[in-house]
């Protein structure tokens, strides 16, 4: 099957010179070994930091766009996707029970029937038209189906609508005034691409246009001319819900966008799922990856050559990391995206915290400590750490159907990078444990050496 990407990206990459690149990339290194090595001034991160800034500047990633599916068939695909990246992470006989159930939601919203179906929705109290009378009105020349839910109560824990509310192609609260705390909190809870309307039952017309005017200031532009009066009277009827009607003329495009929206529910479903296995299989990947970029920096005779190590290893570990999150993204562009999240990160002081809480603990850790190249490395291996949890952070929130518009990695950044150092600070006594691990890896490897 065709697997359709979520995705649809570009890089824009200036020209310039390769020599022009090598000689930037030669004197930085230069003047970070000159700073650190030799006049031992504090501050050799500078070069770090302008070598990422120069990368940044010539490979920032130019306009993407991020489009969700228009059509039924569309929305179908990348369900069809979706199950088998399950099937891509899981091993065989794993969870065969929870596919058989998504294989079945599936297939129910596709045999939906093709009738119309309009829920009236009220809280306890609240007075309902005639449902054959609302039949009858509505549907004249189509196929309706009229549904009273439940009163919904005027307390509630999460405010959450039933599925049978979701599952209809119109909905219409039916209120009185003035509008409770409870009818607000429901309303506001009604899905934006859902198509509803409010109906306030109201005999006094004197006042109607200004109480209309109150009840629309307080809720969301969404409801602005989506208010319908009614006097309590059957005959009536046919003239408030004009509107609706107007709008079954098309039944077939109503209960395709039906359907669209529900898929789309079922598919974001799958994914929190979905990302679920993918951070255990990312765990994985980030570990090996931040002692490989540990071990190369220790081993480096010169410390400013961890701006090679970080991006060789971190461009290995995006590129197993798309795999993962079945990204069809260019590796550039995600190299780019992962440039970003490292100065996001080197800004916030990342690699001065880590190298910091490091030295403090020099004091109480024997000779392994001490030594300044494994203090690097372990802070290179901790950015490694902070960089792969903010892309993968990343990966995550662009990989649904929630955020359209992925320019916004520029401000996304700092606030990715800052909850994934957050997170990782909280795991820091881990990370010690698997560093003293390391470190005694590396010193036995040494004394073999020697030997």
């Amino acid at each position: 099957m065709e697997n359709h990407s979520l995705t649809k990206s570009s890089l824009s990459l200036p020209s310039f010179s390769i020599p022009k690149i090598s000689l930037f990339i030669g004197l930085t290194i230069t003047g970070q070994w000159f700073l650190s090595d030799v006049a031992h001034i504090p501050g050799g991160g500078l070069g770090l930091l302008l070598g990422l800034g120069f990368i940044f500047y010539f490979l920032k990633p130019g306009k993407m766009s991020f489009d969700a599916p228009s059509t039924v068939q569309g929305w179908l695909r990348r369900c069809h996707d979706v199950l088998e990246d399950f099937e891509y992470l899981l091993e065989d006989g794993e969870q065969s029970e929870l596919k058989k159930e998504r294989i079945k939601s599936l297939q129910k919203i596709i045999d939906r029937s093709d009738d119309q179906n309009i829920g009236f929705l009220k809280t306890k109290g609240i007075k309902l038209p005639d449902k054959e009378q609302l039949e009858k009105v509505l549907g004249i020349n189509n196929q309706i189906k009229v549904s009273f839910p439940p009163a919904l109560p005027v307390r509630d824990g999460n405010w959450i609508l039933p599925d049978l509310i979701q599952e209809q192609d119109f909905i219409v609260y039916t209120l009185s005034l003035p509008m409770s705390a409870a009818d607000l909190l429901w309303i506001k809870n009604i899905p934006s691409d859902q198509p509803a309307w409010l109906m306030v039952a109201s005999q006094d017309s004197t006042n109607w246009s200004d109480e209309r005017n109150a009840l629309e200031a307080q809720l969301p532009d969404r409801w602005t001319n989506r208010v319908l009066k009614w006097n309590g009277s059957q005959t009536e009827m046919e003239m408030v819900l004009s509107p609706i009607k107007k709008l079954l003329e098309n039944p077939k495009k109503n209960t395709d966008v039906t359907k669209q929206r529900l898929l789309s529910r079922l598919h974001t479903s799958w994914q929190k799922d979905l990302e679920k296995l993918r951070r255990e299989k990312f765990n994985i990947i980030q570990t090996r990856s931040q002692w490989i970029v540990a071990g190369i920096v220790f081993a480096s005779p010169v410390a400013s050559t961890d701006l090679l190590a970080v991006a060789v290893v971190n461009g290995l570990m995006i590129k197993e990391m798309s795999k993962i999150w079945s990204s069809k993204m260019k590796p550039e562009l995600l190299e780019a995206v992962s440039r970003q999240l490292a100065m996001a990160a080197i800004a916030q002081g990342v690699v001065e915290w880590s190298g910091q809480s490091l030295l403090s603990l020099a004091k109480f850790d024997g000779s392994s400590w001490v030594a300044a190249g494994t203090i690097q490395a372990l802070s290179a291996a901790y950015l490694t750490r902070v960089v792969g949890r903010s892309m993968a952070d990343w990966m995550a929130l662009n990989n649904g159907v929630t955020q359209p518009d992925l320019e916004l990695i520029k401000q996304q950044a700092p606030q990715l990078v800052s909850k994934a150092a957050e997170l990782e600070r909280v795991d820091w006594v881990a990370f010690l444990k698997q560093s003293k691990e390391w470190i005694r890896s590396q010193s036995n490897n040494y004394k073999v050496k020697s030997v």
